[in-house]
């Protein structure tokens, strides 16, 4: 299958970094159009949990940071040569990806995944690249660091 529309999910993690490798590496073969989404997650401005209050000016300081990844990505794709778009949104991330894709009308969405040690970790942070590929509107591709 050739691919013509291609959305990286963008965390600037190693499997991030290894995920945004491999997808410029299919969207160069197959000739697609690469676009890089970063989630940020959502937070309330009210008391989360004993006493820590989530302000705006953190919610815009962790915006800046987030932008700040999904800017490293896009300049190491085009110090290479490589022209990509992208785009920073906020909410549940297996949400906001694959309605980024559907935005994009990709036919792949790339993801990077590190496999957690023990049973305990996996079991209770659950999986954004498995909870991807069940929600998904189009293939996953799923990168392993």
């Amino acid at each position: 299958m050739v691919y013509q529309r291609i959305v990286l999910a963008y965390n600037g993690s190693e499997a991030g970094q290894k995920a945004l490798l491999v997808s410029k590496n299919l969207a160069a073969w197959s000739q697609a159009q690469l676009h890089l989404v970063a989630v940020m997650p959502l937070h309330l401005n009210t008391v989360v949990a004993e006493g820590i209050v989530y302000s705006n000016q953190e919610e815009e300081l962790q915006k800046e940071a987030y932008q700040a990844i999904l800017n490293q990505g896009l300049a190491m794709l085009a110090k290479e040569g490589w022209s990509a778009t992208g785009e920073l949104v906020s909410g549940d991330p297996v949400t906001e990806i694959c309605e980024c894709a559907v935005r994009q009308h990709a036919d792949l969405i790339v993801v990077g995944h590190k496999h957690k040690d023990g049973w305990m970790k996996r079991w209770w942070s659950g999986s954004v690249s498995q909870s991807l590929i069940e929600e998904a509107p189009c293939s996953v591709f799923v990168t392993i660091s």
